[in-house]
């Protein structure tokens, strides 16, 4: 989760609706909102990291895979989350104006928070801010740049932060950055004097959390897929369904059926280079 990157109960999975008064019940209820950090996908400005070898349109194409199944992953945890301990899926977007993006893209029950400041901290601090708004007793901001993410560790986020006691849980990329921060307060200080999108992100986060006394509970190490060495690394994972390299037992990744979907459409065999068809035909 970086600057250069920037984003600005039960949820349905992407691509279906729950009723409006029902999804509106089902959040109030929850006591853990997770917001993921969406940027609408425009070509020429979204995932512009992995172009070349992909075409604009095709880093586009990519970004809304991520972020269909980011909001996936989130349904899915919310369907395994402890009846007192529920979850409530929102997405902190930006830029101004790409309601509808949001709203073609993701299901009716995924609340929207608008969160595009010049200052990616801010930009975090006014999702957190906005999930306690709505009544929830903890809010976590999530990435989306890592779509296998086990859905594991959202449910052990939720859990943590619904034991006694203020507390913070950290999930660290392998970049220096993290995937994951999740409050039981909002926190200001977590998100001051923070070098974004270098690899002191996470340590640095730990050190606004010493200097406020608050324990933070650390989760395994993931990846954000920013380059094209991460990116061929998410196509292995999806091929095989395990973990590449994996240095700790996050549990199982997600299935990420929309990026898997198009990266069988375009690149069966990783090969970004080289295209099957043509973008505009095999999306559309």
């Amino acid at each position: 989760m970086d600057h250069a990157n920037r984003t600005e109960g039960r949820i349905a999975p992407a691509g279906t609706a729950d009723d409006g008064a029902n999804s509106a019940l089902a959040q109030q209820a929850a006591a853990c909102g997770i917001a993921v950090m969406a940027k609408a996908s425009r070509p020429g400005l979204t995932k512009t990291r992995l172009v070349p070898p992909l075409t604009y349109d095709e880093a586009a194409a990519l970004n809304t895979a991520f972020l269909q199944d980011v909001i996936d992953n989130i349904a899915l945890a919310a369907s395994r989350a402890a009846p007192h301990g529920g979850i409530a899926g929102y997405a902190a977007y930006g830029p101004p104006g790409s309601e509808e993006f949001f709203r073609r893209n993701f299901p009716a029950s995924i609340g929207l928070i608008g969160a595009w400041l010049p200052d990616f901290g801010d930009c975090l601090y006014r999702a957190i801010g906005e999930i306690f708004a709505r009544g929830h007793a903890a809010a976590v901001v999530l990435n989306s740049d890592s779509p296998t993410l086990p859905t594991a560790l959202l449910n052990e986020t939720a859990a943590v932060l619904g034991q006694p006691g203020d507390r913070a849980v950290l999930g660290p990329s392998s970049d220096g950055g993290y995937y994951l921060l999740g409050l039981k307060a909002a926190h200001r200080r977590m998100f001051d004097d923070i070098a974004w999108s270098t690899a002191r992100v996470a340590e640095q986060t730990r050190e606004r959390a010493r200097e406020i006394g608050l324990d933070v509970h650390v989760l395994p190490e993931w990846y954000d897929v920013d380059d094209v060495g991460t990116l061929r690394r998410l196509h292995v994972e999806l091929r095989d369904g395990k973990p590449v390299a994996r240095q700790h037992d996050s549990g199982v990744p997600h299935k990420a059926r929309h990026t898997a979907a198009l990266f069988g459409r375009l690149w069966p065999h990783g090969d970004f280079d080289r295209r099957v068809g043509n973008f505009m035909a095999e999306t559309a």
